[in-house]
């Protein structure tokens, strides 16, 4: 293992581990946490490719705007709109979200009041720094000196760890590990759209739009629509 992949790699992995534990044993109000992560989600890729400047092209790319696929990639997340949102009408009777509001509003300080800034924020702006760092940096960049196999894997699995200290107290351990598969197989598509690219845009409009079905759910669940 070079020490490229040893970067890219450890600092995937203890990121995701550290947002994890701070979320679910600190429990910092959400408006607290977006600076602190958007620094991380920048700074630790910058250093990387500060540090392996001959490899600044290899940055540049990520950010390249093309059309091909971008039009398969909104019908995609439109798809996936449909889909979140309908899953949740279907099983609403069946999956207890009461305590989803309750854990928002203890443990991340976000209510009705606010929830409408939380959700224009996660739906562009985290989605496309959870894009460029997960599947930019985490999977594009990091295939380049890895195994293609092992680049999808690993950027999907700490992608749903990332994820598990904001989930863990919404919902039952085996809704939970559901949603953990689903992220870690999510995390695959998203590297699989952006593959042939090379870029972020693909994921970040199916990201988006998964987003916006999410967030759509939520202000239902908060009584704002």
């Amino acid at each position: 293992m070079n020490k490229k992949n040893i970067y890219i790699t450890s600092s995937l992995l203890i990121f995701s581990i550290i947002v994890c534990l701070i979320d679910a044993v600190i429990k910092p109000s959400y408006f607290m946490k977006i600076p602190i992560k958007i620094c991380f989600f920048l700074a630790l890729p910058t250093i990387f490719f500060f540090i392996n400047r001959n490899d600044f092209k290899n940055f540049k790319q990520l950010f390249e705007f093309r059309k091909s696929g971008l039009l398969k990639s909104l019908l995609l997340g439109i798809i996936v709109y449909i889909a979140i949102l309908g899953s949740y009408f279907l099983t609403r009777n069946i999956i207890d979200f009461s305590n989803v509001t309750l854990s928002l509003t203890e443990g991340m300080g976000i209510t009705a009041n606010n929830f409408i800034y939380v959700f224009v924020y996660i739906a562009l702006a985290n989605s496309f720094l959870e894009e460029f760092f997960f599947r930019g940096y985490g999977f594009i960049t990091l295939k380049k000196y890895t195994n293609r196999r092992f680049a999808y894997l690993f950027s999907s699995i700490v992608f749903a760890i990332y994820h598990i200290g904001m989930l863990i107290f919404m919902f039952n351990i085996w809704i939970l590990l559901l949603l953990l598969i689903g992220l870690i197989i999510g995390g695959c598509i998203f590297n699989y759209i952006n593959e042939s690219t090379d870029n972020i845009y693909p994921s970040w409009f199916v990201h988006m739009f998964a987003n916006f079905a999410i967030n759509t759910i939520g202000l239902i669940l908060f009584g704002i629509i």
